[in-house]
């Protein structure tokens, strides 16, 4: 038999339809998994190691090239198979415009990231009845709420990912906000996540949506008003947990600040599995959840202050809680290397963790100790307050939002070096992502680093968008997407 790379979507199941079918495309199963099953059919053996292959995928193991399917991509690792563009211009006050595949206006404001499933591409925006809405980027210590309190629609948008063309847009609620958003929010902050079957687009108290890939929707939860704001504090922020579509649940985290919980709901109906109270748990939190399988276990994992914990998937039951010291947590959860890594970090204090995903109860460190019986390491001050970390090859990849990188060994903590990107006059929000060898960074400018993989740092290229972006790309096919303050934007090498 062929040495062949197997790839899968663990949380897709079984699929019966017929080999090399376009469905099979869609579910996420490569060409390779095919031609392997067809040259086996004599070898009973291989069958049983791809079915275990299934089972128990890889931890940080590439996405594949067609499917981007939520936050950051699969399972939020933010990884993609394949290669990316190094070198483009999408700025024209900069010099003539290079590699642009498209640029579609998105109207609105929204800060939510592109997913995309085979060949469609879905954003989020929130349109303000005023025709403007205001935003304040770059760094500033200030956390004062916007002025932007009327009436707003939420939108929806279906692209083409090939072309750029709207193939549909859909309104989920319309009305005045529930709550306030931060100055550098928006009223759109989540990013949607979809399958083959189905787009989930949740705005916090303005509802949980789901529509079909055609724009049909299939069932619509008000989990009524979620207020993000600092505790003790007359303060709101707005929302900005993104749904998590995982096997057959939609996994939400809502922290607002008077009564915190979490829930899975189904995500063929939206009937509410489970609700688990996060009361003393959670302060408050602005993070997506990370949702994981591991030796055997589901975990939901939620980033907040003054705890990071994990739930049973299947139940809600809390399985153990870590006292952070980040008070102000955004990033999400993530697994590779079969450890859970996070970083909550916001002034003095920038932890960042790696945890086991099978510890049990309170695995917080003694006082003067970086580990402890869950904690494999951690350290005080280098996490990221934006950024969710990307985990590529055996490093792993954390900035701040100064624009501060550094690279540690992802099983040791070992750091391996440390840099600044740009000048450091300007923030970073986007997570970075990774393809071909390569990870880019982009700063709330517009401006995109992107740097080779290794342990030791070096600069391929600098880019320029021409727009704010504070929204994190997304890869599919060898094209980057970027989203921008007004714009959905597509770069690719071009011949």
């Amino acid at each position: 038999m062929d040495t062949v790379q197997l790839k899968a979507r663990s949380h897709e199941g079984v699929y019966r339809g017929n080999w090399g079918s376009a469905e099979w495309e869609s579910r996420g199963i490569t060409l390779a998994l095919i031609v392997a099953l067809r040259r086996s059919r004599n070898n009973p053996v291989v069958p049983m190691l791809i079915a275990f292959s299934l089972l128990f995928p890889i931890a940080a193991a590439a996405a594949d090239s067609h499917n981007w399917p939520m936050f950051r991509g699969d399972s939020a690792l933010g990884v993609a198979d394949g290669s990316a563009p190094l070198s483009w211009n999408a700025d024209p006050d900069s010099g003539p415009l290079r590699n642009i595949k498209w640029k579609t206006p998105i109207p609105g404001l929204g800060h939510s990231s592109p997913a995309i499933w085979g060949n469609r591409l879905f954003v989020a925006t929130a349109l303000s009845a005023a025709g403007t809405a205001p935003l304040r980027v770059g760094l500033y210590g200030d956390g004062g709420s916007a002025n932007d309190n009327g009436e707003q629609s939420w939108n929806l948008y279906c692209l083409d990912k090939r072309t750029g063309k709207i193939l549909w847009e859909r309104t989920a609620y319309k009305g005045v906000p529930r709550s306030k958003r931060h100055t550098k929010g928006t009223h759109a902050n989540t990013t949607v996540a979809v399958d083959s079957k189905r787009v989930i687009a949740f705005f916090g108290s303005e509802g949980l949506h789901a529509y079909d890939l055609d724009g049909k929707q299939l069932w619509s939860k008000d989990l009524g008003v979620i207020d993000q704001g600092p505790k003790g504090y007359d303060l709101s922020w707005g929302f900005s947990s993104s749904p998590v579509l995982f096997e057959d649940k939609v996994i939400v985290q809502c922290d607002d600040r008077n009564q915190p919980f979490a829930a899975a709901l189904s995500a063929a109906d939206g009937k509410e599995l489970w609700r688990t109270s996060r009361a003393g748990v959670s302060n408050h939190g602005w993070a997506t959840p990370g949702v994981v399988r591991a030796g055997g276990r589901g975990l939901a994992v939620f980033n907040a202050w003054p705890f990071i914990a994990a739930y049973e998937l299947a139940t809600g039951k809390e399985r153990w809680r870590l006292r952070s010291e980040g008070d102000i947590p955004v990033p999400t959860p993530i697994l590779a290397h079969g450890l859970i890594f996070v970083t909550n970090a916001h002034g003095g204090p920038a932890p960042l963790y790696a945890i086991k995903p099978d510890a049990e109860g309170d695995i917080t460190p003694a006082a003067g100790s970086r580990t402890s019986a869950g904690v494999v390491w951690s350290v005080p001050r280098n996490g990221a307050y934006m950024q969710t970390p990307l985990v590529a090859g055996d490093l792993l990849y954390s900035c701040s939002d100064r624009g501060v990188l550094k690279v540690y060994d992802a099983a040791t903590g070992k750091l391996h070096y440390e840099q600044r990107l740009g000048s450091g006059t300007t923030g970073f929000s986007a997570s970075p992502v990774a393809a071909g060898g390569r990870v880019y960074f982009t700063s709330e400018e517009g401006e995109v680093y992107v740097i080779k993989m290794g342990r030791q740092f070096e600069l391929l290229a600098e880019n320029r968008m021409g727009e704010i972006s504070m929204a994190s790309p997304a890869v599919s096919e060898g094209v980057l997407f970027f989203r921008t303050r007004g714009h959905m934007v597509a770069i690719a090498e071009t011949k």
